[in-house]
């Protein structure tokens, strides 16, 4: 069902990307699925270096939270073995929005991930979420989120 509702969005979920330090790029334990904090990357590489509100607008900043948000679904694909169905809710994500001093918006930037999972996922991707900015994020990406999911 989640598969066919990618292919109605026209959604080609990008392969796992494999982590970047010492870390898994995702946890399980009983029900309870982790997902480390993803970059927007296009085609492996970071498509959005530098600050929203300096170097991207609000847009690009929703756009690469966007690309975070598919990175994310994508390590929870390779979580459940193929099986996006297996996932009972998104419970929350996490966003870290590498911002301007003067930028407040960082929780409309979170709304291009909040926004898709709810497209793909309907009510069970409905969260709680956190979106905070950041002086720096790793690779000088402009929005790192992180998620927490129930999975079957």
């Amino acid at each position: 069902m989640i598969e066919v509702r990618l292919k109605e969005l026209k959604i080609d979920l990008p392969a796992p990307t494999p982590p970047a330090a010492n870390y898994v790029p995702f946890l399980k334990t009983g029900s309870i699925l982790l997902v480390s904090g993803q970059l927007p990357l296009l085609k492996e590489e970071v498509r959005y270096k530098g600050k929203v509100g300096q170097e991207f607008s609000l847009e690009e900043g929703q756009e690469a939270a966007r690309l975070c948000c598919l990175q994310i679904i994508a390590q929870v694909k390779e979580a459940c073995e193929g099986d996006l169905n297996r996932v009972r809710r998104c419970l929350r994500l996490g966003g870290f929005i590498n911002s301007a001093e003067n930028f407040t918006d960082h929780h409309k930037v979170m709304n291009g991930a909040s926004d898709l999972m709810i497209a793909i996922f309907g009510e069970k991707g409905q969260h709680v979420r956190v979106a905070m900015g950041a002086a720096a994020l790793p690779l000088n990406a402009a929005v790192e989120i992180e998620a927490l999911f129930e999975v079957a």
